[in-house]
């Protein structure tokens, strides 16, 4: 196995070419690929930075982009946003586990893929872009590599609470999910779901389970209802 100094330069020019941005300072990048296993200099004090440079630029990112939303609806998206399953997310679409430096029992147990490892890597490494180039330069980070709220992978009945949320923001009432269909072989099945608000059908949604047709049905609605916000 090739070791960490004779990796490193290679996939920290792969990492920016993906992120989009070129260190003037490869330390500060190289820094935040530390894992605390090598037991030197690591990545956690930019991690403390990194997660409030990311709280400010999506703080700034939904009050901009979401108009008609009040604080609370705010909140909720900032929380998905900035969670570990968005960063992991990130991280993972830029390969950031194999650039990260550990030592060898870290690598063994799966440290690359760990999505809390790379939560934390991908904090640190947006604290090095802005320690290298500034507060837009982590604002190009992030308008380049985030998801919008419906494309994160959320954890299971995230999207059915906050339609919820939506809903009922002025009084409205709950929801109600239905499934109205089921395919597939035994081991296999596809259920399908349609959730609606007041009698009327809102969307519908897939998945291999009940539950997971139900949050796709919800994740539907509620991009529905942002499209139809912004007109």
């Amino acid at each position: 196995m090739i070791g960490e100094t004779e990796r490193a330069p290679e996939t920290e020019k792969t990492l920016m070419k993906a992120l989009g941005y070129t260190f003037r300072d490869e330390a500060l990048l190289r820094r935040a690929l530390t894992h605390p296993s090598m037991g030197r200099e690591d990545n956690q004090r930019l991690e403390f930075l990194g997660d409030a440079v990311l709280q400010y630029l999506m703080s700034d990112r939904l009050y901009r982009d979401y108009p008609q939303d009040r604080e609370g609806a705010l909140t909720h998206l900032r929380a998905l946003l900035v969670c570990e399953a968005a960063l992991s997310q990130v991280a993972a679409r830029l390969k950031i586990g194999e650039a990260l430096i550990m030592d060898r029992g870290e690598e063994l147990t799966g440290g690359r893929e760990k999505p809390s490892v790379l939560c934390d890597a991908m904090e640190a490494v947006l604290a090095a872009v802005y320690l290298d180039g500034g507060m837009e330069a982590a604002r190009g980070v992030v308008e380049r590599c985030w998801p919008s709220p419906e494309e994160v992978s959320r954890p299971m009945q995230d999207s059915k609470g906050q339609l919820q949320e939506v809903l009922q923001r002025d009084g409205g009432e709950t929801p109600s999910y239905e499934i109205t269909g089921q395919s597939g072989p035994p081991h296999d099945p596809r259920f399908e779901a349609e959730v609606s608000y007041r009698g009327r059908a809102l969307a519908r949604g897939e998945g291999h389970t009940k539950k997971q047709a139900e949050q796709a049905a919800a994740l539907a609605a509620l991009k529905l209802l942002r499209e139809r916000a912004k007109k």
